[in-house]
């Protein structure tokens, strides 16, 4: 990361600065989404496992189920919309804000799910009261990605930008790691203190780790290349509009090709969400063997991703994607046999296979992907607005699979043919986009 435009000796004080800064955004992106996505994660799996036995009437399991599942996808209604204002306020005042605010929201309404009573103590408002939570933390979820990318992308060195904005997505993986490490000790009490005050711990945890996250993000400083945007502008950018309205003004497409490649997402909602409850509660594999199979293809992600991304820094960002999206549509069918038949060799493969190494191709390049479509003015609110519309389907792809899957041995070959469906989408939506590996900083976005 040396700077190839002057010498070492003529820049004395700014060289080692300029070292630094890139792996510190880095350091604060994957910090801050590990914290993110553990509150996030924690949720999908007391959605699985927890919720529908205690926010629901208990008289009709497969009903309760499914509305637990909906309450999981609820948080992707508010998403866009938490899009559109974070993004207008990223675009338009900092990368940084944003990052402060998400941070602070998510540990707030996660904390909040854990103090609710429950259907039994006041019936029809719990579940109530826990949507109300779930919304805030999808509005939290819109402008966390977002803005950890944008932050990472513009600090990053030019022929590495793929590898350091993949460190968001690791941060992820550790989230969700970190989330099942947490739930796994506490899946192992006995029934009765499980469901009463067990599954509220890795809840009230989660004001530990936001206040981690916002301790290592609070020195990070704006980006070089927003700063020379406000400056361009003067002090009047609202001159030219609001940052969403020039969006989809000049670069309408890309955010349509951002929406559709996102559906690549809905492999990772069965993966941890759907799978789980389904190996659990119809096929009657022990939980703790399959949030161990969550816990290891997550540990091999937080290596896969990294290596996805240095090698899109080499070769291009569209064919490490479209590997990754392809080659998930294709091994959610083995791995779905695999736990119709409670092979728990086959499941572990296909699973680490699946979502450790096949699925991280894809995963670890569209920060860089999507962040390179898009003019620095606009960056936030269209990686923003295009994930978060395409991150809907994802969310709500436990609830559209619980309702899809038959009975018999085969009851689930429904759900693997919409996640292939879905995974083909995204692939060809990126056959369609423009490589941008070696385009400039000052240059992405431009016609």
């Amino acid at each position: 990361m040396t700077s190839s435009a002057f010498p070492a000796a003529a820049m004395p004080a700014a060289e080692p600065e300029a070292l630094k800064t890139p792996k510190k955004a880095a350091l604060a992106s994957w910090i801050g989404s590990a914290v993110e996505y553990y509150d996030f994660f924690i949720y999908g799996t007391a959605a699985a496992l927890i919720f529908p036995k205690l926010f629901f009437a208990p008289n009709n399991p497969q009903a309760a189920a499914i509305a637990s599942f909906a309450t999981f996808g609820v948080a992707y209604v508010t998403r866009p919309l938490g899009a559109v204002a974070l993004g207008h306020v990223g675009d338009r005042f900092g990368r940084k804000k944003v990052l402060t605010f998400t941070l602070l929201l998510m540990g707030i309404s996660t904390f909040m799910i854990g103090c609710l009573p429950t259907y039994d103590q006041i019936g029809i408002l719990a579940p109530i009261l826990l949507v109300v939570a779930r919304l805030l933390q999808g509005i939290s979820a819109a402008g966390e990605q977002a803005g950890a990318n944008s932050m990472t992308l513009e600090h990053a060195p030019s022929n590495k930008r793929a590898f350091f904005t993949s460190f968001t997505l690791s941060g992820t993986q550790a989230g969700l790691i970190l989330a099942t490490l947490v739930f796994l000790p506490v899946t192992q009490l006995p029934e009765a203190q499980l469901l009463s005050w067990g599954w509220r711990i890795p809840f009230f945890l989660s004001a530990v780790v936001v206040a981690v996250g916002f301790w290592v993000r609070r020195t990070l400083p704006e980006t070089p290349v927003f700063e020379k945007e406000q400056q361009g502008h003067g002090h009047a950018p609202e001159k030219e509009g609001l940052p969403v309205a020039i969006l989809f003004r000049t670069q309408w497409a890309d955010v349509l090709r951002v929406i559709f490649a996102a559906l690549v997402s809905v492999v990772s909602t069965i993966f941890s969400v759907f799978t789980l409850s389904y190996a659990v509660n119809t096929m009657q594999i022990d939980r703790s063997t399959m949030l161990t199979v969550l816990i290891l293809a997550n540990l091999v992600a937080l290596g896969a991703i990294p290596a996805f991304a240095a090698l899109a820094d080499r070769i291009g960002r569209r064919p490490v994607f479209i590997f990754g999206a392809l080659g998930s549509a294709a091994l959610i069918w083995p791995y779905m046999w695999a736990i119709s038949q409670g092979n728990l060799a086959l499941i572990f493969t296909f699973g680490i296979l699946l979502s450790g190494v096949v699925y991280s191709a894809a995963n670890g390049v569209w920060p860089a992907l999507y962040g390179e479509m898009f003019d620095t003015k606009v960056r936030l609110s269209g990686m923003a607005i295009g994930t978060q519309i395409g991150f809907a389907l994802g969310g709500f792809a436990p609830v559209i699979s619980a309702a899809l899957l038959g009975t018999g041995p085969a009851g689930w070959v429904p759900v693997a043919a919409f996640v292939t469906a879905t995974a083909a989408i995204a692939a060809v939506s990126i056959f369609t986009a423009r490589e941008t590996y070696r385009t400039p900083m000052e240059l992405l976005g431009k016609r």
